[in-house]
C-alpha cells in the first residue's frame, strides 16, 4: 500500500455502493428477476467454471470492466452486490474495529508451527466473516495477506510483515496461514488470501523506482520459491504485485503473473494491483506515455483488479475503453480478467443461497474466547530464547520490578488490528505474581527553555490538548517524557496530559495516544549544538518526501509565542533541563528486587515501516545506556528485546545474563511474556532470520544477488551473532542417529531435561561439489516435536532427491547434479547434531554449448552489469554500467570450427563486444563494433569473426562498453 497526503487508513474508509440486497431497506424493490435461483451462476450445484461462464455471457461490456477496478459496484439487473478486493489481515484483521490480533507476521513464523499458523489463519478467516456480517454493502473478503517476500535484509522497514529470509519456511508457514484463511475446501472459500508483493521487493527506499536484478537463478531457487507454494497448495488465490521494478520491468506490468505464477496451480487467480501503482506507470516510473497503454499492458500481463485511484473506478474503467477502442486490447481480455474475479466471486459463495458453506460465521466470533486463548499461545510460542545463564525462569515468589521503555505498554504496527484489550508486561507479571510490582519507563522528563527568551516550551493539559507555545510558566504543561528510538528520533509525551506531540499540518499539539498515521507526525529530534543548546527538529515521515518544501525546526512564530515551522537559522536554541532521569527512577525501582526485568526495543511506527527502511539495526543508544544501568544496579536482570527484526545488540549480548526476544505479540503480549519467564513455558521459538554482529556484515540494501553477495544464511560465511533457526529452552534436547528411510530422513529426539519442552528439529543440505556455487546449508525440511522429560520420539523428516534441485543457466531447466550432499540435522543452522552423507544419482550438467543461441542474462558470474528490461512487453537484457564490464560464461566447449560471434544489441550510443577467453583481461578472440540504434528497445546484429584461438574447452568472457544492452549470442 501507498501513502499520500491523505492517510490511506482514511481513503479506504470511503463507503460502498450499497448492494441490492440492502437497498430494499432502503425503500428500492429488487426486480423479481433478479436473483432468479434458475440462473445457473446461482446454483451451487453446477460447477464453477460453468458458473462463471454463465454469468459473463449474461453481463455487458461496461458491467464487465466495471469488475476489473477495487471496488466492483453491484449489478442491480441481476441481482449482483458490490464488491471489494483488499482487507488486510497480516496478523488479524485489520482497520475494521477491534479484533484479535496475533503477534506480527514474524513473530508467527517464528513458531516454526504450520499446524498453529493454520489455526491462527483459520481464526482470522471467521473474524473476516465475521465483519462482512456488519458490512454486507460490499463484500470483502478478498484478504491481502499473507506476505511472502522474503528477509533477506534486516534493515527492511517492513520486516514486520514477512515470515523468513528462508524460501522454504516462507511457503511452509504461508501454506499453513493461507490454508487457515481459506478453509482448506478446494470448492468453498472462506476467505480469498492473496500473498503479496509480487516480486523481489525488501526495500522501501524509493521502492517504486528501484530495479531488483534477479539473475535466473536467485529468481528460481529464491524470490519465485516463497510465492510457488501457497499458491501452489491453492492456500492463496492470487498475488499483488509489487510497486518495485524487476529487471528494469514494473512489477505491475511483470508477464510472470500469467507466464510462471498461473502455471503453479489449475485454479482460476485473481492478482491485484498494490494501491495506486497503475498511475505510476505514467508517473513516477514514466514506463508508458498513457494510462490506456499502462492499463492495456497490465491486463495482458496478467492483472486482474486495478488498485486505483481509491474508490473512483472512473479512471480505470476509462482507460480499458480506451485501450479497447485503440485496439490496445479485445474484448477477450477483458473476459479472461473478469472471468478470474468472478472465479473468486463464485467460491466465496456470493451467489449461493446465505452466502455459501462459510456464510453463517457471525460477529461472535471477533475476539471470543478460543481466539483470546490462540491469541497466547501463538504470542507464547513466538518468543526466542536468545540466552539464558540459569537465571529463566524467575520464581515467582519475593519482590520485582518491571522497566523500559516497553514494560507497561503496548504497540501496534500499520496492518494490526484495534486490540480488545491489552495486556502489558507489567500486567502480565503482576497477574503471574498476584502482587504489584515496582515499574518505571525509564526515561528522562524534560524542560525545553528558549534562551532567547527564557520562556518554556509549554503544551495544554486537556484531553484534547492544545498546540504547543512558550510562555513562561515552568510547570507540568512544560515538562514532556523523552522516548528514544534510535538514529536521533525521539517522541515527546507531554506530561500536562500524556498525549504525545504531533503535527497537524498548522499546529503542534498534545493530543495523540501513540505514535501513529501514514507520516507518523510525532517525530523529532533533539540536534544539540556546538555551544550546548538544542535545536528542536520536526522528523514527521512526510518532510522526506519530494514534495516537502517547509522548513522544519520549530520555534515561535506568532505573537502568542505558538510554535511553528521555520528556517534553521530562526529556529528556537533550547536548553534541555532534565527535569527527572529515567536511569535514575528506574536504578531505584530495580534496587534492592529479587528480580528485575527490563523491556526495550521498538515503535513500529517508527522503527523502519511501510515505505521507510532502517538505517541501523541497534538499540536505541539511552535504552542501551538503560539497560546497563539496571544491571549494574540488580544483577538479577533479564531483558526482553521488543521489536521486529534482528538487532545487533552492542555489548548487551555479553553483559546480561538472559534475554528473550518477541515480536509485538499482540493483546495478549504480557501472559506470553509472564508465562515464559516463569517457566509455566517453555521457550520454543526459533529466529527465522540471522541475527548480524554488525551492519558492516550486510551489503547495500539494494543488492538482490544473495549468490554472490553471500547473503542469508545459505551464503554468509561470517560469524553470526545468532544464527538462522536459532532459539533456546529450559530443557535440552539428544538427538540419534540419521537414518535414510523411504523418502526421508529419521532420527531420534529426546528430552534430556526435567522439564516438558518443544524441539524444532531441522534438516538441512549442502552439496560437496557443483558446476555452480552452491548454499553452505540449506534448509529442506523441519518439524516441531514436544516431548516430555525423558520422551524419545522418532522425528520423520521428507526430503527428495528432487528436492534437492537447483537452476541450471545452461539449459534453463531444474537439474539434480549426482554427486555427494551432507544431510545435516540440528537444533539450528549453526547447531548440528547428526549428520550423514547421501549418494544422489542424478545427472552431471555438460559443458556449455555457445553455438546455441543464448540469453545473456544466464552468465555464470559478472562485473559492473545491470539487468534490464529487454522489451517493456517481455525478456531480460544486460546492460554494461561502465566501459569494461563483463559476463563470465563458464565451462564452454568451443567448436573446433567456431568461426562468427553474433549478438543481439541495443543502446543509443556506439561500443564494442569483446570476446576473450579464460578471463576478462585473456585473449581476446572477436571484437563486434555497434553503431547504436534508436532507443534501448531497437535491437541490432551485430557479428566479428573469431580468431584461431576460439576452440577447446575454457571459459568464455564477454566485455562490454558502457550502455550497450546485450539480449542474445552465439559463438558458431
Amino acid at each position: 500500500m501507498k501513502g499520500s497526503k491523505i492517510p490511506p487508513l482514511t481513503r479506504r474508509r470511503t463507503p460502498y455502493v450499497l448492494a441490492l440486497a440492502l437497498i430494499a431497506g432502503l425503500g428500492a424493490t429488487v426486480p423479481a428477476h433478479a436473483a432468479d435461483p434458475a440462473y445457473p451462476f446461482r446454483n451451487p450445484d453446477v460447477p464453477v467454471s460453468q458458473r462463471v461462464d454463465d454469468l459473463l455471457n449474461r453481463l455487458t461490456l461496461d458491467e464487465k470492466i466495471s469488475l476489473l477496478h477495487q471496488y466492483e459496484p453491484a449489478i442491480p439487473r441481476l441481482g449482483i452486490q458490490s464488491f471489494r478486493t483488499g482487507t488486510e489481515a497480516l496478523h488479524g484483521v485489520a482497520w475494521l474495529g477491534k479484533t484479535t490480533v496475533f503477534p506480527q507476521a514474524v513473530g508467527l513464523a517464528s513458531t516454526w508451527d504450520p499446524s498453529l499458523l493454520r489455526q491462527v489463519g483459520s481464526a482470522v478467516g471467521d473474524e473476516a466473516r465475521g465483519f462482512q456480517q456488519q458490512r454486507p454493502a460490499g463484500w470483502g473478503l478478498n484478504l491481502w495477506a499473507p506476505v511472502v517476500n522474503l528477509l533477506r535484509d534486516p534493515r527492511w522497514g517492513r520486516n514486520e510483515e514477512g515470515y523468513s529470509e528462508d524460501p522454504y519456511l516462507t511457503g511452509a508457514i504461508s501454506t499453513a496461514y493461507g490454508t487457515g484463511l481459506t478453509g482448506g475446501d478446494p470448492d468453498h472459500l472462506k476467505t480469498a488470501p492473496t500473498v503479496k508483493h509480487f516480486l523481489a521487493n525488501n526495500n522501501e527506499v524509493h521502492r517504486d523506482t528501484t530495479s531488483s536484478e534477479l539473475r535466473p537463478r536467485v529468481l528460481k531457487e529464491y524470490d519465485e520459491q516463497a510465492f510457488r507454494p501457497a499458491i501452489a497448495a491453492d492456500a492463496a488465490t492470487g498475488v499483488m504485485t509489487s510497486y518495485n521494478l524487476v529487471n528494469g520491468r514494473p512489477n505491475t506490468v511483470d508477464p510472470a503473473l500469467d507466464d510462471t505464477v498461473r502455471g503453479w496451480t489449475s485454479k482460476d487467480l485473481l492478482n491485484v494491483t498494490d494501491a495506486a501503482a497503475p498511475g505510476n506507470l505514467i508517473g513516477s516510473q514514466a514506463y508508458y506515455g498513457t494510462q490506456s497503454e499502462a492499463d492495456a499492458a497490465a491486463l495482458k500481463a496478467g492483472v486482474d483488479s486495478f488498485t486505483d485511484n481509491d474508490a473512483d473506478s472512473g479512471p480505470t474503467t476509462t482507460a480499458v475503453k480506451s485501450a479497447l477502442s485503440t485496439g490496445l486490447l479485445k474484448e477477450s481480455d477483458v473476459d479472461k480478467a473478469a472471468g478470474h474475479v468472478l472465479s473468486i466471486r463464485v467460491r466465496l459463495g456470493e451467489f449461493d443461497p446465505g452466502g455459501g458453506k462459510y456464510g453463517s460465521i457471525d460477529a461472535s466470533v471477533i475476539d471470543s474466547p478460543a481466539h483470546r486463548a490462540l491469541a497466547r499461545k501463538a504470542a507464547t510460542e513466538s518468543a526466542v530464547l536468545l540466552k539464558n545463564d540459569g537465571s529463566l525462569p524467575l520464581k515467582k515468589t519475593g519482590s520485582a520490578a518491571v522497566v523500559g521503555p516497553l514494560a507497561d505498554t503496548l504497540y501496534t504496527d500499520w496492518y494490526s488490528g484495534t486490540l480488545p484489550y491489552a495486556v502489558t508486561p507489567k500486567d502480565g507479571i503482576e497477574s503471574k505474581l498476584g502482587t504489584s510490582v515496582a515499574s518505571t519507563e525509564g526515561v528522562d522528563r524534560i524542560a525545553l527553555k528558549d534562551t532567547a527568551t527564557g520562556k518554556y516550551v509549554t503544551a495544554g493539559t486537556g484531553e484534547a490538548g492544545a498546540p504547543l507555545k512558550e510562555t513562561a510558566d515552568s510547570g507540568t504543561d512544560a515538562q514532556f517524557d523523552v522516548f528514544d528510538w534510535g538514529s536521533g528520533v525521539v517522541t515527546l509525551r507531554s506530561a500536562a496530559n500524556g498525549k504525545y506531540v504531533g503535527y497537524n499540518w498548522s499546529n503542534f499539539v498534545n493530543d495523540q495516544t501513540q505514535p501513529n498515521g501514514w507520516y507518523v507526525q510525532q517525530q523529532f529530534k533533539l540536534e544539540r549544538q556546538d555551544d550546548g543548546t538544542y535545536l528542536l527538529r520536526y522528523a514527521g515521515y512526510e518532510t522526506s518526501e519530494s514534495w516537502w518544501s517547509n522548513p522544519v525546526y520549530l520555534g515561535p512564530t506568532g505573537t502568542d509565542g505558538a510554535l511553528g515551522l521555520v528556517a534553521k537559522d530562526q529556529a528556537a536554541h533550547y536548553t534541555k533541563d532534565v527535569v527527572r532521569s529515567g536511569v535514575d527512577e528506574a536504578v531505584a525501582a530495580v534496587k534492592g528486587k529479587d528480580q528485575a526485568v527490563v523491556v526495550v526495543g521498538s515503535d513500529p511506527s517508527i522503527n523502519g515501516r511501510e515505505a521507510h527502511d532502517r538505517t541501523d539495526l541497534a538499540l536505541a543508544p539511552s535504552q542501551e545506556t538503560l539497560v546497563k544501568a539496571v544491571r549494574a544496579a540488580n544483577p538479577h536482570t533479564v531483558v526482553i528485546v521488543e521489536n521486529s527484526y534482528p538487532t545487533t545488540l552492542g555489548s548487551l549480548q555479553k553483559e546480561v545474563p538472559a534475554l528473550l526476544w518477541t515480536t509485538h505479540a499482540g493483546q495478549e503480549t504480557g501472559n506470553a511474556l509472564a508465562d515464559l519467564l516463569y517457566g509455566d513455558a517453555n521457550p520454543s521459538g526459533r529466529l527465522t532470520q540471522t541475527w548480524y554482529r554488525s551492519d558492516s556484515d550486510l551489503p547495500p540494501i539494494l543488492d538482490y544477488d544473495i549468490i554472490k553477495s553471500d547473503r542469508t544464511y545459505q551464503y554468509f560465511k561470517g560469524q553470526a551473532l545468532y544464527p538462522f533457526g536459532y532459539g533456546l529452552s529450559y530443557t535440552s534436547f539428544r538427538y540419534g542417529e540419521l537414518k535414510r528411510v523411504g523418502d526421508g530422513y529419521e532420527v531420534a529426539v529426546t528430552n534430556t531435561g526435567s522439564r516438558a519442552g518443544a524441539e524444532v528439529v531441522q534438516l538441512y543440505t549442502h552439496q560437496r561439489t557443483s558446476r555452480d556455487k552452491q548454499p553452505l546449508k540449506q534448509l529442506k525440511s523441519f518439524q516441531r516435536v514436544s516431548l516430555k522429560p525423558g520422551e524419545t520420539r522418532t522425528v520423520r523428516l521428507k526430503v527428495r532427491p528432487s528436492d534437492l534441485a537447483h537452476w541450471d543457466v545452461t539449459r534453463s531447466k531444474w537439474v539434480v547434479e549426482s554427486g555427494t550432499y551432507d544431510v545435516l540435522v540440528g537444533s539450528s543452522s549453526s547447531d548440528i547434531r547428526a549428520r550423514t552423507a547421501w549418494q544422489v544419482k542424478g545427472e552431471t550438467i555438460p559443458p556449455r554449448n555457445l553455438s546455441k543461441v543464448t540469453r545473456a542474462e544466464n552468465f555464470d558470474d559478472y562485473s559492473a552489469v545491470h539487468l534490464v528490461d529487454e522489451s517493456k512487453a517481455s525478456g531480460t537484457a544486460v546492460s554494461a554500467a561502465s566501459d569494461g564490464a563483463w559476463l563470465k560464461f563458464a565451462d564452454t566447449q568451443l567448436a573446433a570450427d567456431a568461426g562468427e560471434f553474433g549478438a543481439r544489441v541495443a543502446g543509443t550510443s556506439s561500443g564494442t563486444v569483446e570476446v576473450r577467453l579464460g578471463s576478462p583481461t585473456g585473449t581476446v578472440v572477436g571484437t563486434a563494433h555497434f553503431a547504436g540504434t534508436s532507443s534501448p528497445y531497437d535491437y541490432a546484429t551485430v557479428t566479428a569473426k573469431l580468431s584461431g584461438a576460439a576452440k577447446g574447452r575454457t571459459d568464455v568472457y564477454l566485455v562490454l562498453s558502457k550502455g550497450v544492452r546485450l539480449s542474445t549470442f552465439t559463438l558458431r
